[in-house]
């Protein structure tokens, strides 16, 4: 390790990201400079990785969980040789940039994952590792090893404040990811005051309590860095390690440096000064030395030289491997289609009951044998989500490739991770509770559909249907509330059929995060039309459950069990159309012809009927429509019991329709 160019090349570090705060005025300063040892052990030492190639499948991921310090990031994929310019470097903060405020999936190469909301990255760095233990326990053999990287994440005392990380920590020591490496930027300091403050706990004892290897440095100190570092790569014990590395937050700026006005851009109006501390040239502007750049230069082809070895590898284990290779590039780059994974699915009788998330466990089934790729997991609800696959063995330290994940009672956590191996790009993600906890895991979800994650969330007891546990456990608001997250998918299937395609939409959708939401309760399956029209019509997202028989009068607008009684209700009526609508985003994204057509704007007369919240409908009814909804909390009575006491029965759509 060149120590001296290294030391250089964090001053140079430091001046990016004080010229580019100053810019803009705005941006965090403090663990950008704080941690600039650290980025130039990671980014001009110790990571394996190829700035030629951000996808490179053996790379190390690195997690900036921190994400309000992005200017670290942003400086050291410059600097190491990233397509991030030092226009994109100046850039930063400014709209349509590469460098927006907090690190974007998919805006910035050598960005692995969104991390604004802090504790997220610490939840996606544990997916990340997860992923590649499954990965490496299913692709590797005895000749060829073309996996064995590792997952550094790089946080501060306020990601590991959150109860996300917590959860997720503990997760990762309780299933021994080895390959999982945490920087904590110990500083002392959290926005709004010194750290002792809020907390006071001995760290590194909890961390070796809980079951990770723990060890505290100077995170100055560029020997000790790569040393952990170093030492943490060699770990197979089955333990996650923590560095805990002392630093001073705003290092470099003498007015702010230590103190809570270091972590935002307090410490701007002094960069000139600091700069000229730094040996930066005096009246320079995001100044990179001509040093710095040949030694990263020369790192950048010796890691491409890296790379192509093992290319080699990778080049004989697909030869000697040709069926793990197809499956391999399968995940990695092909795309589901909806229409076949229903081809997988056998469909159900015509007549009947099941609940859906009855149902749901053995579409999930069908389709896990169709897709090798697919995995799931319960915040310890398997027993009542359904969602377990039979045969396929639970994911622990001896047996990584179980695709059963029990990710206990931690559903902030299992929202995380799931985006973690979501990020990883190996395995299709889902996770399952019930779903009047999903806002246990809202920010996790609000994550995966900013980035356009492919995770599923399977959620059952979705109504006042769940009966007896009462108003806690009936999430009257829940959908609607989920309903606004911009792309986000909601689909919450009548019966069995809808059910099929439910899954097999969440499973093919590649740009976004889809959420079931599955009953309880048994609902009958809903044979008034065939089991195309009902699979291709949830597709869409809502359709022509029942046509009517005489010229249109009325329109009824129905979802999940309360589709059964819209079509109970409109009995007897030949005037009247049932249109079933399990996911209004589908629909919404389908032409104004085929709208127009399932909800002609000739038929004023409309009645919309869910066992939630009304407001969302109104923009199917109209004006002139009724919406038979429950604006109110639910109570605890048997769920037949609830519907009608809170009239969602087929009598209050009948009075409805006249």
């Amino acid at each position: 390790m060149n120590k001296a160019l290294l030391a250089q090349a964090a001053n140079e570090a430091r001046g990016l990201a004080m010229d580019a705060v100053h810019k803009c005025s705005s941006g965090h300063l403090g663990l950008p400079l704080g941690s600039a040892e650290i980025g130039a052990v990671l980014f001009g030492q110790a990571l394996q990785c190829d700035p030629a190639d951000p996808k490179w499948l053996n790379r190390d991921r690195f997690i900036l969980s921190a994400g309000h310090g992005s200017m670290f990031i942003y400086s050291w994929l410059h600097l190491s040789g990233y397509e991030v310019s030092i226009d994109d470097v100046a850039n930063f903060r400014v709209l349509h940039s590469i460098t927006p405020g907090h690190p974007e999936f998919h805006e910035t190469p050598g960005v692995e994952s969104t991390t604004g909301p802090l504790g997220q990255g610490v939840g996606n760095a544990v997916g990340y590792a997860l992923s590649g233990k499954m990965a490496a326990a299913k692709y590797n053999t005895a000749e060829h090893k073309i996996i064995d990287n590792h997952v550094i994440a790089l946080a501060g005392d306020g990601c590991l404040q959150e109860g996300v990380a917590r959860e997720a920590v503990a997760f990762a020591a309780h299933n021994k990811l080895d390959n999982l490496i945490l920087i904590f930027d110990s500083n002392d300091v959290t926005l709004d005051a010194m750290a002792k403050v809020t907390q006071s706990e001995d760290t590194q004892a909890l961390y070796t309590a809980l079951g990770w290897d723990a060890v505290t440095i100077d995170g100055h100190d560029l020997d000790a860095v790569l040393g952990a570092i170093e030492a943490a790569k060699k770990n197979d014990n089955g333990k996650p390690t923590i560095i805990i590395a002392k630093t001073i937050i705003g290092k470099g700026i003498p007015e702010v440096a230590g103190t809570a006005k270091g972590h935002g851009e307090g410490g701007a109006k002094f960069v000139d000064a600091a700069k000229k501390g730094l040996g930066i040239p005096e009246g320079t502007h995001f100044y990179v030395s001509d040093e710095v750049k040949a030694y990263f230069a020369d790192l950048k082809a010796k890691r491409a030289a890296m790379h192509g070895e093992w290319n080699n590898v990778f080049l004989a284990w697909s030869a000697a491997n040709p069926g793990l290779a197809k499956e391999l590039d399968a995940a990695r780059n092909g795309s589901l289609c909806a229409d076949e994974l229903l081809k997988a699915i056998p469909e159900f009788p015509a007549e009947g009951k099941a609940a859906t998330r009855n149902s749901g466990g053995e579409i999930l089934n069908h389709l896990a044998k169709a897709v090798p790729n697919l995995i799931t997991g319960s915040a310890d609800l398997f027993g009542s989500t359904k969602n377990y696959i039979k045969d396929g063995g639970d994911f622990s330290a001896e047996t990584p490739t179980g695709r059963n994940i029990w990710f206990g009672i931690r559903e902030h956590a299992m929202g995380a991770i799931c985006n973690g191996i979501a990020y990883d790009g190996l395995f299709l993600a889902s996770g399952a509770t019930f779903l009047v906890f999903a806002d246990y895991c809202r920010p996790s979800i609000r994550i995966a559909a900013l980035a356009k994650l492919p995770v599923t969330y399977i959620f059952t007891h979705d109504s006042v249907g769940v009966g007896e546990d009462g108003p806690t456990h009936q999430p009257v608001e829940t959908v609607s509330g989920l309903r606004v997250i911009p792309n986000l998918d909601v689909i919450r299937p009548g019966d069995a059929e809808e059910a099929a395609a439910a899954f097999a939409a969440a499973f093919s959708r590649a740009d976004g995060p889809t959420l079931l939401a599955l009953s309880r309760q048994d609902l009958p399956h809903q044979g008034v039309a065939s089991a195309a029209t009902r699979r291709e019509g949830t597709l869409k997202g809502g359709y022509i459950l029942v046509k009517e028989s005489a010229a249109l009068e009325a329109i009824v607008i129905a979802t999940g069990s309360e589709v059964q009684w819209a079509v109970e209700g409109a009995k007897g009526k030949p005037g009247v159309r049932v249109v079933s609508m399990p996911c209004m985003e589908r629909f919404d994204r389908q032409s104004a012809e085929y709208r127009e057509s399932v909800l002609p704007t000739a038929c004023a007369k409309r009645v919309a009927i869910e066992a939630g919240v009304s407001g969302l409908w109104w923009k199917y009814v109209g004006t002139q429509g009724q919406i038979i909804g429950i604006d109110r909390f639910g109570m605890s009575a048997p769920g037949n019991t609830v519907f009608k006491e809170l009239g969602i029965t087929a009598e209050a759509v009948a009075a409805a329709l006249g």
